[in-house]
C-alpha cells in the first residue's frame, strides 16, 4: 500500500501491471546495486527495460545475467537495444544473436534499423525469427541521423506493417536527447501535425505504441494529450518517479489544468469547499 494512500487513494491515475502502455527505461550504465534500489522505490511505475545500443556487449556474463534476472523478478520486459541487432544483422551473426539473448535470459528484443538499411522483407523476417525464439518483440521506427529522417507518414507505415508481423510494442525514434529527430525540433518541441498524422495512421494501436520523450515538455505534451497510461520511451532511471509524478497530476505542469477546469467550472464550490476544510480540526494520528 502506497504511503499516503488513506489521503490520496487515488493518487496515480495509470493501470496496474502488467499494462500494455508502458513506461520503457533506458540504462546506460546502471550498476546492481543502484538498479535494485531503483526499482524497489519505483519498480512499480516501469514496465520495459532497455540496456542503451550496444551496451550489453561489453558487460561480463555474470553481471549481465544478474541485470536482466533483477529486471525480470521486477515484471519488466528487459532487452538490448536496437543497434545491438543491427550489429548483429551487419555482421551476419543475427541468428546466433537471438540464440544468445535468450540464453543470457532475456525477454525482450528490439528490432532497429535506426543506423543501416534494413528492406522490408528483411525487417519482416527478423521480427519473425526472434518471434519464433520466443522472445517479445519491440521494434522501432525512424532514423538517428537528423538529416535522414523519415516522414511522420512513413513512419507510420513502418509501424503498421511491425504490428501486422508481430511487433508487440512499436518505438517512435527520437534518441536520448529528444531534438531534431523524429517528431522534435532541434529545441525538443514536439511537431503537432506529425504526431497528428501518425495517431490517425495508428488509431487501433496506440496503446502499443511507445513514444521516446527523453525531456520533461515532450512527456507533458503526451500525458495532457493521451492521459496518464500514455506509452513514453527513453527515461532516464532517476527520472523515473518524476516522470510518474508528472502522470498521476502531482507536478505543476498536470496539476495546472486541473486547477483551471475546475476555477472555470465551479470557481464558487472550489472556494466554499477550501474554506470548510480549514476550518475542520487536524485529525488525530
Amino acid at each position: 500500500m502506497k504511503a499516503w494512500a488513506e489521503v490520496f487513494p487515488h493518487v496515480n491515475g495509470r493501470s496496474r501491471k502488467p499494462r500494455a502502455q508502458a513506461t520503457m527505461i533506458i540504462d546506460r550504465c546502471m550498476g546492481l546495486t543502484n538498479m535494485a534500489d531503483l526499482l524497489e522505490l519505483t519498480g512499480d511505475f516501469a514496465d520495459h527495460w532497455k540496456l542503451s545500443f550496444g551496451t550489453s556487449a561489453l558487460l561480463g556474463e555474470d553481471i549481465l545475467r544478474r541485470k536482466i534476472k533483477l529486471a525480470r523478478d521486477n515484471d519488466l520486459l528487459v532487452y538490448p537495444g536496437g543497434t545491438l541487432a543491427e550489429y548483429a544483422i551487419l555482421k551476419g551473426v543475427y541468428p546466433e544473436y537471438i540464440a544468445r539473448a535468450c540464453q543470457l535470459g532475456f525477454n525482450g528484443v528490439e528490432i532497429s534499423d535506426g543506423t543501416i538499411h534494413l528492406p522490408a522483407e528483411n525487417r519482416r523476417d527478423a521480427i519473425r525469427f526472434a518471434l519464433d525464439a520466443g522472445l517479445t518483440v519491440v521494434s522501432e521506427v525512424g532514423k538517428k541521423d537528423p538529416r535522414e529522417q523519415p516522414s511522420a507518414a512513413k513512419l507510420a507505415q513502418l509501424a503498421l506493417a511491425d504490428f501486422e508481423v508481430g511487433s508487440s510494442w512499436v518505438i517512435i525514434e527520437a534518441r536520448e536527447s529528444g531534438k531534431g529527430v523524429g517528431i522534435y525540433s532541434k529545441e525538443g518541441d514536439v511537431h503537432e501535425d506529425d504526431v497528428n498524422t501518425i495517431v490517425a495512421a495508428l488509431n487501433g494501436h496506440l496503446e502499443r505504441l511507445i513514444w521516446e520523450a527523453p525531456l520533461k515538455n515532450q512527456q507533458e505534451y503526451f500525458i495532457l494529450r493521451f492521459g496518464p497510461d500514455v506509452g513514453l520511451g527513453n527515461i532516464q532511471p532517476n527520472d523515473l518517479l518524476a516522470t510518474e509524478a508528472l502522470r498521476a497530476g502531482l507536478r505543476f505542469e498536470t496539476l495546472r489544468p486541473v486547477v483551471e477546469r475546475m476555477e472555470q467550472e465551479e470557481p464558487r464550490t472550489l472556494a466554499e469547499r477550501i474554506s470548510h476544510m480549514l476550518h475542520h480540526k487536524v485529525p488525530e494520528a
